[in-house]
């Protein structure tokens, strides 16, 4: 795996970098995936615009003013904390071997921070000033949707980050209170489905403010919510995450300076558990029978005519540090999982971009409000709800079922996705009759 760019480079062209450890793959790749959701985004109201479907909110501009005060301490706000934190990464001792536990720590650079603060201040000052005129000039614009697409994706962003750290919380409750702190800041653990739901009611209340419609937006949002995950999930895959499925005791890692993951039976899995009990002490039966078989784990060797790295992958480097140490590897990032495992996130990557380019054909087809975003629920509740019965999940006593967070949501989604695609179809073919009428 490639937790950062310095293993990446180094892997693919033997380049190598040691200052490229600061930039993190699986960051990289949500970055893309932002920007990914709004090229997606942006596409769709714009052609909504183009067909009516969007009214614009009219706001009063005033150029030719000085800079305010509010603005400058904005401004410089800002700046410091992009000083403090991003510049004091390059200048603060033993950074780079925590990244992200020093972002979310309370370590930085006071004098980048106060400097770059102070130079987005002049700048912004410098520019009103020059384009300063004797008299006020105000002038009406219209805003649409489209015009708001960054303003979008960061309450999007905000708010689904804080959804997926909450309902996280709630999947992991025994280890948020152990350290409800730690788990809400850490870097790491995030619900799909927290922030879904969370982004969600935040663009509500957002759309409502802006005066446009809530529908469309959902409409337009559909095909880039798809492609944006997509894109995060390749971040989950080249970094390792563990966001990884069930074990597949069809292959064991290899105990040497190479870690290769090769075929093995039933008597190699069992002695890969015993042999590294550490590794499987997440599993609280496996810690009370100690009996490798109550390990959530399928025996699915791949066909002779397929490779095998479709059916298991041990994630060797992976930015968790999961697993057991390789031999002779002083890395930062040296830790391989002893047996393989079934690599979801490279099936969700397939499957959710096969479900984008699905949504985008049938956007123009589909006409009635929250048809498409109906759509979108069923694809997405499906997919994730055939991913999770090989993902390892915290399981809810439901007496005769046992399902996880996510297939429950997931089923619901799909049922609201139904009725939302039925009950948009019928409130659309009911206006139209209507209207010829």
């Amino acid at each position: 795996m490639f937790p950062d760019f310095h293993y990446l480079l180094r892997s693919l062209f033997g380049i190598d970098i040691e200052g490229l450890s600061v930039i993190k793959t699986f960051g990289f790749c949500v970055a893309m995936a932002f920007l990914g959701g709004a090229w997606a985004l942006s596409k769709e109201l714009k052609r909504k615009k183009e067909e009516g479907l969007f009214e614009p909110e009219v706001v009063t501009e005033i150029t030719g003013v000085p800079a305010t005060t509010k603005e400058l301490v904005w401004l410089f706000v800002i700046g410091f904390i992009i000083g403090f934190k991003i510049v004091g990464l390059f200048l603060t001792s033993n950074a780079m071997a925590d990244p992200a536990g020093y972002i979310l720590s309370l370590a930085g650079s006071w004098p980048a921070g106060i400097a770059l603060g102070a130079v987005l201040c002049y700048l912004r000052y410098s520019e009103k000033k020059k384009h300063q005129k004797p008299k006020p000039v105000e002038q009406k614009v219209a805003v649409y949707p489209h015009n708001r697409v960054w303003d979008i994706i960061f309450i999007a962003a905000v708010a689904g980050f804080a959804g997926a750290k909450i309902f996280n919380a709630f999947e992991t409750w025994d280890d948020f209170v152990r350290d409800p702190i730690g788990n809400l800041f850490s870097p790491s653990g995030l619900t799909f489905y927290g922030g879904l739901i969370c982004a969600t009611a935040a663009l509500y209340w957002y759309s409502r403010k802006k005066k446009f419609s809530f529908r469309h937006l959902c409409d337009a949002a559909a095909p880039a919510l798809i492609l944006a995950y997509a894109l995060g999930r390749f971040g989950c895959q080249l970094a390792g995450d563990g966001d990884w499925g069930i074990y597949n005791s069809a292959y064991v890692t290899e105990i040497n300076a190479s870690a290769n993951l090769v075929k093995g039976g039933p008597q190699d899995y069992d002695r890969a558990v015993h042999l590294n009990p550490q590794s499987f002490k997440e599993f609280p039966e496996f810690n009370q029978s100690n009996n490798s078989h109550y390990i959530p784990h399928k025996y699915f060797p791949a066909p002779s005519w397929l490779p095998d790295w479709l059916f298991a992958q041990n994630y060797k480097h992976n930015i968790n540090n999961a697993g057991i140490a390789i031999p002779g590897d002083s890395g930062a990032y040296n830790h391989v999982l002893p047996v393989g495992v079934f690599p979801t996130p490279m099936y969700e990557i397939v499957a959710c971009l096969f479900l984008f380019l699905v949504l985008w054909k049938l956007r123009r087809r589909l006409k009635y409000p929250l048809q498409m975003f109906g759509v979108y629920l069923i694809f997405n509740g499906i997919e994730r709800f055939w991913v999770e019965t090989i993902r390892v999940n915290y399981k809810y006593d439901l007496g005769f079922i046992h399902p996880s967070q996510a297939e429950i949501i997931s089923t619901c989604l799909v049922i609201a996705g139904i009725i939302l695609f039925v009950s948009a179809k019928k409130r659309g073919a009911a206006a139209s009759t209507r209207s010829l009428n």
